[in-house]
């Protein structure tokens, strides 16, 4: 099995669904609201781990319900939490609005996840003995700087997703293996619209990219390569959130499997397409066998989910 740590936040979702998103100053009715375990970084456990991945996480959560209620969902996908801190105070949420075309917006609140400013030792350790580690952005700056450099210090290849997108160091670029930003992101780091371009210009400061292009599938690009488009299978979207975590989970798995580039971006394009057909973060996330399933028979994507 492909061993994943993820160094990164949970989050408890409280998403209101509405036929439209509110625009500023307005208020709309809603349809419904639930409470889902979310968090960038434990969307990539649960997706990794899913997805047939020895997955370990590290962050950390409250001492409140929500934080219970995190580390129980972790736990219950097989996600080792051994290191997944209970600090006083609350767990970070996220406030998402969902549209009826399955689009999004977000208000994420670090909550416990501002805490997680250094690594202990026995963090260090664990990133150690992993392929893959994964790294986002809604923990501070400083610690996801130091996981990626004791990663790359320890042979393991780096994965980061720039999201929430800011300005990134240098130094943060210098010891990332491969990153995953979508369209947006992407932009925002290069100053350029053209994905192609975005691409290219990110491959000045580390050596593999893929940007995420949601209904268009993804752009891979590789120093000393061509540029590879690899298409999304066709759904109909119901909520998008996480799509972009279940891509990057199932990706990390396929990744350290040994699966030749085009052959795992794919399938984790699958994953990702099986998700957005479902409500939730943590809750759509497909497993191995979906996954296989309907790569295998990509008309049955097309189908209303059940």
């Amino acid at each position: 099995m492909t061993s994943i740590v993820v160094l990164g936040s949970t989050n408890m979702d409280l998403v209101a669904y509405v036929a439209k998103a509110p625009a500023r100053g307005e208020t709309v009715t809603g349809r419904s609201f639930r409470t889902i375990p979310g968090g960038k970084g434990a969307n990539q456990a649960v997706a990794a781990a899913r997805a047939g991945g020895e997955v370990a996480m590290i962050g950390a959560v409250g001492a409140d319900d929500f934080g219970h209620r995190l580390r129980d969902v972790l736990e219950h996908c097989s996600v080792d939490t051994d290191l997944l801190r209970t600090v006083e105070g609350p767990s970070g949420t996220a406030h998402i609005v969902v549209d009826d075309e399955g689009g999004n917006a977000i208000v994420v609140v670090p909550g416990a996840n501002g805490t997680v400013t250094s690594l202990s030792q026995g963090d260090e350790a664990l990133i150690t003995t992993a392929d893959l580690l994964l790294l986002q952005l809604e923990l501070p700056l400083s610690v996801v700087v130091d996981g990626a450099a004791h990663a790359r210090r320890s042979g393991v290849k780096t994965v980061l997703t720039p999201a929430p997108v800011q300005p990134l160091p240098p130094e943060l670029f210098d010891v990332t293996d491969l990153l995953v930003p979508n369209e947006h992101e992407a932009t925002a780091l290069t100053g350029r619209a053209d994905p192609h371009a975005a691409a290219l210009a990110l491959l000045e400061v580390v050596p593999e990219v893929v940007v995420t292009l949601g209904a268009a599938g993804c752009l891979y690009a590789a120093r000393g390569a061509d540029l590879l488009s690899v298409p999304a299978p066709r759904v109909r979207a119901v909520d998008t959130t996480a799509a972009g975590d279940t891509f990057v989970g199932a990706l990390a798995v396929a990744l350290g499997e040994g699966r030749p580039v085009p052959e795992a971006l794919a399938w984790a394009g699958t994953a990702a397409a099986l998700s957005v057909r479902r409500e939730g973060a943590s809750t759509s996330m497909p497993y191995r066998t979906e996954i296989d399933t309907a790569l295998g028979s990509p008309a049955s994507l097309e189908a209303d989910p059940a």
